[in-house]
């Protein structure tokens, strides 16, 4: 006879648990093959070409610029002691870079890239168009823009292609002072 020895219930459980996460992954494995030769499949299909007027061409700073435009914004606040941060936006609204100087507050942060996304926007400075909530007060309720001064857009051939905005400063007057210079390090 033969002596068989008893297993807790423990280990029954974790052999248990083992086996079915042994099983699982083997269905996954299956599955990901699968998967992956079907994408294969969709891979190889040629692509359609788009022929007519169905495309269009944007312009775009490029990082380098944009880190330029920043960082003479940034030297030109520091210039005159003031604590403010710098966004370069995309004619899109996407931050391309920020720059948050020594000190600068908190809110600075978000309030100049909602400045300089408002700029690129109306391709205006944001103190024009703080000046438009007059007669039309329901801009500001535009979701990610900021109807204070001190955004600037940046241009190319009379088209916005990016914003800088600088918060921080005791004004909006010298945010936009600041957002004008990094502006004009471009040229």
């Amino acid at each position: 006879m033969k002596h068989v020895k008893k297993v807790s219930k423990r280990t029954r459980v974790i052999t248990g648990a083992s086996l079915a996460a042994a099983v699982a992954l083997g269905g996954f494995g299956a599955y990901s093959a699968s998967a992956s030769d079907a994408a294969q499949a969709v891979a190889a299909a040629p692509a359609a070409d788009v022929r007519g007027n169905a495309t269009t061409t944007t312009t775009h700073l490029t990082v380098d610029a944009a880190s330029r435009a920043a960082q003479a914004a940034l030297d030109a606040a520091e210039k005159e002691g003031r604590k403010v941060t710098v966004a370069v936006v995309d004619r899109n609204g996407n931050t391309v870079v920020t720059l948050r100087g020594d000190g600068a507050g908190p809110q600075s942060y978000e309030s100049a890239v909602k400045k300089a996304y408002t700029a690129v926007a109306w391709n205006a400075p944001t103190s024009e168009l703080v000046e438009r909530l007059d007669d039309a007060p329901t801009l500001k309720d535009i979701p990610g823009t900021l109807f204070l001064a001190g955004g600037a857009p940046v241009t190319a051939r009379n088209a916005p292609i990016a914003g800088v905005g600088v918060a921080g400063a005791p004004s909006g007057a010298l945010d936009e002072k600041y957002a004008r210079a990094g502006v004009d390090a471009l040229g």
